[in-house]
């Protein structure tokens, strides 16, 4: 496998986590296997954020290590996808497409997010 270039797109990223899983890891766990492991993921994140931006502290030894947690999850997702059968790439147009038709106005007009941070 060759290495990760750093302008890499969704569907770039789904073929090299393909490619990765079938040749370095054997096969895909099952989809329930990885829907638990997605969820302990997005666990670890939690934890990190609770520490860096809410009211909890580090303990020894634990690392400020977003952008790890957060690649862990995008794998994770992206397995999923894969053995699913999505394209990220055209899902995440159509997610963007159906907010801005839906909340086109709606975040313009809620006084909750006028003048924040000022």
């Amino acid at each position: 496998m060759e290495n990760v270039e750093k302008d890499m797109t969704i569907r770039e990223a789904q073929k090299r986590v393909d490619e990765w899983i079938k040749t370095v890891g054997v096969r895909y766990f099952n989809e329930l296997t990885n829907m638990a492991v997605l969820t302990e993921e997005v666990g670890e994140l939690a934890r990190v954020m609770a520490r860096k931006y809410g009211d909890q502290s580090f303990k020894a030894g634990e690392k400020e290590n977003l952008d790890e947690e957060m690649a862990d999850i995008l794998w994770v997702l992206i397995c999923l996808a894969n053995q699913t059968g999505v394209d990220l790439t055209d899902a995440l147009q159509k997610s963007i497409e159906k907010k801005t038709n839906r909340d086109k106005d709606r975040h313009k007009n809620n006084p909750k997010l006028k003048n924040h941070g000022e």
